[in-house]
């Protein structure tokens, strides 16, 4: 019986770029980033805590320019700025309480029970959730990062509707948690029953996609059992910006190629408009016949779709992920870790989804990387850099 041949080298040397991950949440890792094997990690905030965390990252490590190759070996980083569906109970829209910047006690048990549901009876524990804040405030904060940093994206955002939040921290808790997570996450506590509102998320999603139209940044979005409200949120924001497509006979009449004629229809692509111009379907679970409807030719923002072994590869849903893969166009398809730590298991979980996408693909690895490379530069800077 002879023995399996070993896998093939892995070509690093291409570049390989993570899509989408949470290193942030583990700040102690931060340290491993320039020794990994990866080019480029796209980094999310999701909550209060991590916002400027990013922000002290990217000074260090972040990327320069649009131009891979100039990069030294401290241009690791592209930063991203949102706040994510699972902690949108922790805004509230200011216009709803006369203004105010900060809520008393009553007006914090008032917001909670609006927006989660069902909503909770137990005022000690509506109590016990994090004081909200004004959700202009974010806005403008995520603003002022994203006009700091010219190449940020906006994310992660988007809508989940399984998630629920997490009971208060008990003083257990507190005594032996770990000290080098980054404080907000779940953190081994007990999930309490409450949702947070699928209308509440919407707000909270629209408005950063808006944010995201007005600077012509592309979004990493989470979507989580709600994929068809998401495709409607998102179809929202482009309504009456739809593409047209122009016949074969109108162009060879005008004399214009196809190429032309798409950019004739999108007119400035850097001008402002209510919808972001590229979006990354991150992790995504949903069916592969949803996939479709975000390929249509209407669609005026190019929407990517990014695969994670950590996520996509559990067993129940490594056959559904597959067909997923199969159906991306070959040109709008992404990796990514979204893994909370950095280093050695990083660069594993990028190799690993990249050698199962290239095969599913029927891709050669050399080939495979390189497309990939270039698909995630188009995502990020919406063109390849060479």
């Amino acid at each position: 019986m002879t023995a399996a041949s070993p896998a093939p080298s892995f070509p690093w040397h291409i570049g390989v770029f993570d899509a989408h991950c949470h290193p942030t949440d583990t700040m102690s890792s931060i340290a491993a980033i320039p020794d990994m094997k990866a080019r480029a990690l796209t980094v999310m905030a999701t909550r209060a805590q991590d916002q400027q965390l990013v922000a002290s990252v990217a000074r260090d490590l972040g990327i320069k320019s649009t131009r891979v190759d100039s990069w030294d070996s401290r241009e690791r980083i592209v930063p991203c700025f949102g706040w994510h569906p699972w902690f949108a109970h922790q805004m509230f829209d200011e216009a709803q309480y006369g203004g105010k910047q900060i809520l008393d006690d009553d007006a914090k048990v008032s917001h909670y029970k609006q927006v989660l549901s069902p909503a909770p009876d137990d005022v000690s524990f509506l109590l016990s959730l994090p004081n909200p804040i004004p959700f202009s405030e974010f806005l403008e904060q995520t603003r002022r990062h994203l006009e700091r940093f010219p190449l940020a994206l906006v994310g992660e955002i988007g809508l989940d509707k399984s998630f629920r939040i997490p009971q208060p921290a008990l003083p257990e808790h507190h005594e032996t948690r770990d000290s080098s997570l980054t404080p907000g996450g779940r953190e081994g506590r007990r999930l309490s029953p409450h949702c947070v509102s699928l209308e509440h998320q919407k707000h909270i999603l629209t408005a950063q996609l808006n944010l995201a139209g007005q600077l012509r940044r592309a979004v990493s979005v989470h979507g989580v059992q709600a994929h068809g409200v998401l495709f409607e949120t998102l179809r929202a924001t482009w309504k009456g910006h739809e593409r047209k497509s122009m016949s074969k006979r109108e162009r060879k009449k005008r004399g214009i190629s196809a190429e032309e004629a798409a950019e004739e229809q999108n007119g400035d692509s850097d001008a402002p408009r209510p919808y972001p111009p590229r979006i990354c379907l991150h992790s995504y679970s949903g069916h592969p016949s949803s996939l479709s409807q975000y390929f249509d030719a209407s669609v005026p923002a190019d929407v990517y779709v990014s695969f994670s072994t950590a996520i996509n590869y559990s067993d129940r849903a490594a056959s559904t992920t597959s067909q997923s893969i199969k159906v991306v166009p070959d040109d709008r398809v992404l990796v990514e870790s979204d893994l909370h730590i950095a280093g050695e298991d990083m660069d594993k979980y990028l190799e690993d989804v990249v050698r199962r996408i290239c095969e599913i693909k029927e891709w050669s690895l050399e080939d495979g990387v390189r497309r990939l490379r270039n698909n995630w530069e188009r995502f990020a800077f919406g063109r390849q850099s060479r």
